[in-house]
């Protein structure tokens, strides 16, 4: 038997090719493309320029994500059915929060009211927590208790609000104060419940006395801790007009959004932030941070790229032709795209860098192996036919095993990867014919050198001995690895949440992430399509009761409960402060600032009257000595306090008036336009379901939703569709990966033609995935929907790199890493690592973690073909 050591010097011996037809086939292949060489140069640029034309009249990218899953799945159908019934009018979502709420809502209001002037840019526009129905009615929806003590605090500030309503101005207000001073001297003052109110008075006071006017807030005042339960955001809901065509569809009506903020007065004072949110905000700038830095980060690549080409074939010479044929096969590839695909998707439009990541191994192993061939055979032509009779039959496999892989995604239903199967299976057969057909031409052209110095890795080749001699354990040791790898991986994680793989510095994520801590706007919810409201208003008292459900909304819920006593209290209040409401028939003269002058004497003479009787913390006290520091301002100090205090007076009263005047509400009250969110023309009706806290993680939102569905199967919704949308990518990756073993099993025995062969091609595979489990588990890394995206890559490259070191270990070679192949293989892969690994480097935690899962991989794989493989490969004998 031959001996199984490795040469330990001089120049390792090259197998020699199998007999047979094939490689004398793929050597007549590369020899036409010597002797023809300007022929299939001008034949290249013939395709290249019918693949630009195919793309440029057929090739688009759709980022609507909506094409990334196949219409058909149930959930999908749900969906459809659901966005049909009741269209979404919230693309874009302005979130705005203010100093108080009145200018939170002025802000809101005005923003509605410019959004609803551009047609060019939003197609409609609403304010849902602005509803006149819901603000008539407001105090309906409370509850009897907070209902009964507001109106009762009311009441008891009723000398105060009929000053105010004679006289809804500073002038005004301080003849309230003066009243209160009044009440006070005589000891009819209980001032206890208005110490919040007069605290906020205060401070609006002293700001203004300090020339730095504040404007004050009478919800606040009036409705005390009332007001905090609307919570402290205001929303304006535009459904923007996009172009798909572009990467960032929504950016121009969001540009004219935030053109019309930026003219408000609160927003420029700063008393009023806007945030923008919504699912078209959150996917522009999502595909805006994918692109941030890529232009550096592709050049940087190139350079890197172009070094790994250097080292691994040593000339400029070879490398020309290599990035050529690259070229080439990327323009076909996309011709190839254009035509069977067309409109490819967010994933689809990845194909270019996996046919860029695999494509060149197969130039590198061409090339590597002809300047291997070079050496002995000095003629150009022999020496390019020699190689493809060497080194195209494992291309070939290569190419196949690698095709078929990617097309074991084509039949699954996550639409976005079956796409990028297809194109990227096809891709890889287009790369070995243009590495055969068209590489040796580009070649031949460039008058490729012979090699000169070491093509192999000698440097490697002296780890072979240590391999041999300790066999044995470096294979025990490698299964060790296989079997905690299986042990392991049920811990591998799955992250169900599209918004982690979202970069949460930029704005639409943070200010999502304020709404999903509150109950009140978290998105995550659940809608039903009942047949009638009354089944709705059954359904959503079942589902209201469920752990993890805040509460379920239907028609009825739009109708206050409990009506007869709040009306009886509601009724006997507006007896009471009708009249005080009424105001004068006559309006006041506005005041001049010596009426506020004499207004603010009168009152802090009063106040000093009662200075004794009052307690040491008492804000009247306060109040007096901010009233003396007025009284000497200037002119304009005077009035722009006036402005200041008083400016949402008068509309608050009327709103407090409005809400006093109510009587009993049915359904039939309901606005049209609000009914019409909840009611379909047919009868049915939607419920809709918001979660608890509890279910803001992954693991919550699948328990929420698993507990909807037992009492309603057919809900849909965001929150379904993210548990979907997991179950669906990780059912398709899973199929596909069982699949694309399959079929890379079966090509290769097609090859082959032996069982032990085409094992040692697989076991490495098996073996890397497994060590790329046990590092992912280990170092808690989780897979999520961006990262999956890099598994079928990785088939490829595992199997590309097995397949040369057995084939050649079947034709006889007893030394491995010090080969030219070993130098094609880790030059390959450092191209790969090159191209990939930087995507870890991006600001996108879903691209950022792509890189890292890529690079995990490839370093497994590399580390299973470079240490296990032909540590089992030294110690058998070959099949014949």
């Amino acid at each position: 038997m031959p001996d199984p050591r490795p040469v330990s010097s001089g120049r390792p011996p090259r197998p020699q090719p199998a007999p047979g037809a094939l490689p004398t086939l793929l050597g007549r292949i590369v020899a036409f493309s010597h002797d023809r060489a300007m022929a299939m140069v001008a034949l290249a640029l013939v395709l290249i320029g019918l693949s630009v034309f195919a793309a440029s009249t057929r090739l688009g990218v759709s980022t609507d994500t909506d094409t990334l899953f196949r219409a058909s799945l149930p959930w999908r159908q749900h969906e459809i059915a659901l966005a049909r019934a009741f269209p979404a009018d919230a693309g874009l979502v302005a979130v705005i929060s203010a100093r108080i709420p009145e200018e939170a809502d002025a802000t809101a209001a005005a923003l509605a009211a410019i959004l609803a002037q551009d047609k060019t840019h939003f197609t409609s526009v609403t304010r849902p927590d602005a509803l006149p129905y819901l603000r008539h009615n407001g105090l309906l929806f409370l509850d009897r208790k907070p209902l009964n003590n507001l109106l009762n605090s009311i009441i008891a500030a009723q000398p105060f609000l009929g000053q105010l309503t004679a006289d809804p101005s500073a002038r005004g207000l301080f003849s309230a104060l003066s009243l209160i001073a009044l009440g006070v001297e005589h000891g009819q003052a209980d001032l206890t419940g208005f110490t919040p109110a007069l605290q906020g008075f205060q401070r609006a006071l002293a700001e203004a006395a300090a020339g730095h006017p504040q404007t004050l807030s009478w919800q606040n005042l009036l409705a005390g801790p009332l007001v905090a339960e609307a919570g402290p955001y205001r929303f304006v809901l535009a459904q923007p007009v996009q172009d798909f065509g572009a990467l960032e569809p929504g950016r121009a009506a969001t540009d004219a959004l935030r053109e019309a903020a930026a003219r408000l007065p609160f927003i420029r004072s700063g008393d009023a932030q806007l945030g923008i949110t919504g699912p078209v905000a959150l996917a522009d700038e999502e595909f805006a941070t994918v692109a941030e830095g890529a232009v550096w980060g592709t050049a940087g690549s190139m350079l890197l790229i172009t070094l790994w080409l250097f080292l691994a074939v040593g000339s400029w010479r070879l490398i020309v032709p290599i990035v050529l044929t690259l070229l080439l096969g990327l323009a076909l590839t996309t011709g190839f795209a254009a035509v069977a695909v067309g409109t490819l998707n967010l994933v689809s439009v990845a194909f270019a860098i996996l046919f860029v990541g695999i494509a060149v191994d197969f130039a590198i192993q061409f090339s590597v192996r002809f300047r291997e061939v070079r050496e002995a055979v000095p003629d150009l032509a022999d020496a390019l036919r020699q190689t493809g009779n060497q080194a195209g039959g494992q291309i070939l496999v290569a190419a196949a095993a690698t095709s078929a892989g990617f097309y074991a995604f084509v039949p699954t239903s996550f639409s976005g990867v079956a796409e990028l199967g297809l194109i990227a299976g096809t891709g890889m057969m287009i790369a070995f014919l243009a590495t055969l057909g068209f590489l040796p031409a580009f070649l031949t052209l460039f008058r490729a050198p012979g090699g000169r110095g070491e093509t192999g890795l000698h440097a490697l080749g002296r780890i072979e001995p240590h391999l041999l001699r300790h066999r044995r354990a470096v294979l025990l040791g490698f299964a060790l690895l296989g079997v905690l790898g299986v042990v392991l991986l049920p811990h591998l994680a799955f992250d169900s949440d599209p918004l982690h793989t979202k970069d949460p510095h930029t704005e639409s994520m943070r200010v999502l992430r304020k709404l999903i801590d509150d109950p009140n706007t978290n998105p995550y919810t659940i809608d039903i399509i009942t047949p009638s409201v009354a089944s709705a208003t059954v359904l959503s008292d079942r589902l209201g009761k469920l752990p993890l459900v805040a509460r379920a909304l239907s028609l009825e819920s739009f109708v206050p409960t409990d009506q007869a006593p709040k009306l009886a209290a509601i009724q006997d209040a507006a007896t009471i402060l009708g009249p005080t409401l009424a105001g004068p028939a006559t309006p006041p003269v506005p005041p001049s600032a010596a009426d506020l002058r004499q207004a603010i004497r009168a009152a802090e003479a009063q106040l000093g009257a009662v200075r004794t009787k009052l307690p040491p913390a008492s804000p009247l006290l306060a109040i007096e000595a901010d009233l003396a520091r007025l009284f000497s301002a200037p002119d304009a100090t005077l009035l722009a306090m006036n402005t200041a205090l008083t400016e949402f007076l008068p509309p608050q009263l009327d709103t407090l008036s409005d809400v006093l005047n109510v009587r009993p509400v049915t359904a039939a009250d309901i606005p049209p336009d609000l009914a019409r969110q909840w009611v379909l023309p047919d009868g049915r009706a939607r419920v809709n379901v918001m979660p608890k806290p509890l279910a803001e993680d992954s693991t919550g939102l699948h328990r929420f939703v698993a507990q909807v569905r037992a009492v309603a199967p057919e809900a849909g919704g965001a929150a379904v569709t993210i548990v979907e949308t997991a179950a669906t990518i990780i059912a398709a990756f899973r199929d596909a990966a069982v699949g694309a073993l399959v079929a890379i099993a079966g090509l290769l025995f097609l090859f082959l033609r032996r069982p032990r062969t085409v094992a040692l091609v697989m076991a490495p595979l098996l073996l890397s995935a497994l060590m790329a489990v046990v590092v992912l588990v280990t170092t808690r890394m989780v897979l999520n929907f961006a990262n999956i995206i890099a598994l079928p890559l990785l088939l490829g490259v595992g199997v590309s790199f097995n397949i040369y070191f057995v084939m050649n270990w079947r034709a006889g070679a007893r030394q491995f890493l010090g080969t030219g192949t070993a130098r094609a293989v880790l030059f390959s892969a450092a191209t790969t690592a090159t191209a990939f690994g930087s995507l870890a480097l991006s600001h996108h935690p879903g691209t950022a973690s792509m890189g890292d899962l890529l690079l995990i991989s490839l370093g497994c794989t590399l580390l299973a073909t470079f240490g296990f493989l032909p540590t089992l490969l030294l110690g058998m004998k070959p099949d014949r």
